[in-house]
């Protein structure tokens, strides 16, 4: 990405808009801000950010339904700062398709690191890839269905190679159980969401060096699943 991104951060709170705006501003990026949601909103169609952080507790209209908004409009990524209380809403988000979550209190300093990972990977998305590497030792070839693990050939089935694909073509990015079925077209329901546990046992009993320590296919406790990022990133 040549140009500076632009970030909107939206939140009704002023003391943590100043407190990220100034950390993204100090880390290049050009800041717009909203209070509710229908500034919000206003603001993301006209400014044409490349990146929302948008707080779900919002006046006017809240975030879940500024997330619906946004997404009918367009891709633009969204991360969600959510209170820890909030675990039904942090899903939901996550369905509509917010690219990552942060609970207050946050770092801001973390905050500006996920704006940066979750920007690689919109771009990275733009250009869609029949080999996919993470770090040093992944490398999926999406047509032959190929997997090779620090150079160690790996045989899953198709519903595992779709499954770990989905997570690879992303690393870093959670997603829910009922994302990776969409992705291998299947239907969310909670006993066939259950069923995304089993093949992530098997994927990791195929994998990884320590099934029982994953360092590749990783979980995120109450939400799903992500890929880890490389060490360089």
């Amino acid at each position: 990405m040549d140009a500076v991104p632009t970030i909107l951060v939206v939140d009704d709170e002023p003391r943590i808009v100043r407190l990220v705006r100034d950390y993204l501003e100090h880390g290049g990026f050009t800041v717009l801000v909203a209070s509710d949601g229908p500034t919000a909103l206003r603001t993301a169609r006209t400014g044409r950010p490349d990146l929302v952080i948008l707080d779900l507790a919002l006046p006017g209209i809240d975030g879940l339904d500024v997330t619906r908004a946004l997404r009918r409009d367009g891709e633009v990524p969204i991360i969600m700062l959510t209170a820890r209380t909030e675990e039904s809403d942090k899903l939901v988000g996550l369905e509509l398709g917010a690219d990552d979550y942060m609970t207050k209190p946050f770092s801001p300093k973390e905050l500006v690191a996920r704006v940066r990972a979750v920007l690689r990977r919109a771009e990275g998305m733009r250009r869609p890839a029949d080999v996919i590497r993470v770090g040093a030792d992944v490398e999926l070839d999406v047509p032959r269905m190929d997997v090779r693990i620090a150079g160690r050939r790996v045989d899953l089935t198709k519903t595992e190679f779709q499954i770990l694909s989905t997570l690879a073509r992303q690393p870093g990015r959670i997603f829910t159980r009922a994302q990776l079925l969409d992705a291998v077209k299947g239907v969310a329901f909670e006993s066939y969401e259950r069923a995304i546990d089993a093949h992530i046992k098997n994927i990791r009993r195929k994998i990884e060096p320590q099934p029982g320590r994953p360092q590749y296919v990783l979980t995120v406790f109450g939400v799903g699943y992500r890929f880890a990022e490389p060490p360089d990133r």
